[in-house]
């Protein structure tokens, strides 16, 4: 069964969103959203499950068919190369609902095609470039010439030498990725909204005084990150 009219009421009220906040979030006019909250009609369960994406895209979660709460966070651990590429799935998912700015930070851009592979690695670039508003900035060590990325879509800066660190992190949408790479990737996802935002911040005034990389060209073996 779907969310309950109260449990859309309800919802909105926690984002402080109106109908029309949440019919442009949709495609649902936001007539036809007050005539679902105020019983005057009956929706589809596909109108329902559209509204609840909506809610818990933006980190709402529904209980039973009374209870909505904000999300409080999580935090997933994925291991090796299986867990690499879902990782990489979950970049996807996120930003092709929501997309916007992704910050990488303290990368080697060779262990990122090591572990997702060539065939991973070029699904990944054609699905993302599909996908409206997604920009990359991405910080990697200084007189590091190897770049995955191209420029009609990401920036790359250098990181001096004495502040590069080994543990690059990523911050997509709402969340936080740290990476581990040893004789297995593991990566740690935080759906922290505060936690990404801190890093956001810590990531913008690095990137203000870092170093803009000279000779920026595009891996020959590689169009796109």
């Amino acid at each position: 069964m779907g969310i309950t009219t109260a449990q859309i009421r309800g919802a909105r009220g926690i984002l402080n969103w109106s109908q029309a906040d949440l019919a442009n979030r949709t495609g649902i006019s936001a007539t036809s959203i007050g005539s679902i909250e105020n019983g005057q009609s009956t929706p589809r369960a596909s109108t329902l499950q559209t509204i609840q994406k909506a809610f818990e895209d933006s980190e709402i979660e529904f209980i039973g068919r009374e209870g909505v709460r904000q999300k409080t966070g999580d935090v997933r651990v994925l291991r090796g190369r299986e867990g690499f590429w879902e990782f990489y799935q979950d970049i996807y998912d996120v930003l092709s609902a929501d997309p916007g700015e992704v910050l990488v930070s303290n990368v080697n851009e060779r262990d990122f095609e090591k572990w997702l592979g060539p065939e991973n690695l070029e699904t990944h670039i054609s699905r993302m470039k599909k996908v409206q508003g997604i920009t990359y900035k991405i910080m990697i060590r200084e007189e590091d010439n190897y770049y995955l990325a191209t420029p009609d879509y990401a920036e790359y800066r250098w990181t001096p030498k004495e502040h590069f660190s080994s543990v690059p992190f990523y911050v997509y949408g709402k969340k936080l990725a740290v990476l581990l790479f040893g004789a297995e990737p593991t990566v740690i996802i935080i759906d922290y909204p505060a936690v990404a935002e801190a890093y956001r911040v810590q990531f913008g005034a690095i990137w203000n005084t870092a170093i803009m990389p000279p000779d920026y060209k595009v891996s020959a073996a590689r169009g796109g990150k």
